[in-house]
């Protein structure tokens, strides 16, 4: 008897990222080729860039019938939005990735982190999620030599020039700062 954590909810054969296996049936070294076009997931990213909901994800894919269930092989080309991680600037991009997954015919032949085919459904959106979030950088640039921000204050240091500076004042001698002002005014007169 399968373990309850094994348990699956159907799947919805309407969902765009399931697909049906039907025309394989189980014979081995039946294969089928697809090429689709399929609305992102939402919440598809990390914290400065990811896949934005419903952008056009293209799959070309392989569905090939083995002994113990499905091959899914190919790649996934979807867009990437977010911001630099230096200067806060919005980037695009795209990203390519390599996705193959073997969905069980039944839990008796996978381990406890392998897929499972439901019926004859499979469901594609967790094996493209985490070969798109595994890729994605973690810490993504709008160019490779991009200064960032001036942790003083917050301009642009690509737009500041070279010779942007504050004086920096030792806090222990601060009080001090305000002396050299009046004795400078004093010699003045």
């Amino acid at each position: 008897m399968p373990s309850e954590s094994r348990m699956t909810q159907h799947l919805d054969p309407r969902s765009p990222w399931v697909l049906s296996t039907h025309d394989l049936g189980k014979r081995p070294g039946t294969m089928r080729q697809m090429t689709l076009s399929l609305p992102a997931p939402a919440n598809l990213g990390v914290d400065m860039i990811g896949v934005p909901k419903d952008a056009e994800v293209e799959l070309d894919l392989r569905l090939e019938a083995v002994m113990e269930g499905v091959l899914v092989s190919g790649t996934a080309h979807a867009p990437l939005a977010g911001e630099c991680a230096r200067c806060l600037d919005p980037i695009t991009s795209d990203i390519e990735v390599d996705l193959q997954e073997l969905f069980f015919y039944s839990d008796e032949d996978a381990s406890e982190d392998d897929s499972l085919l439901d019926g004859e459904l499979l469901d594609l959106e967790p094996t493209f999620r985490d070969a798109v979030v595994l890729a994605l950088p973690l810490s993504p640039v709008c160019r490779e030599d991009c200064e960032g921000l001036c942790t003083e204050c917050g301009i642009k240091l690509a737009e500041a020039g070279a010779d942007h500076r504050h004086e920096k004042i030792d806090a222990r001698w601060a009080s001090l700062q305000g002396l050299i002002s009046e004795n400078d005014n004093d010699q003045e007169k």
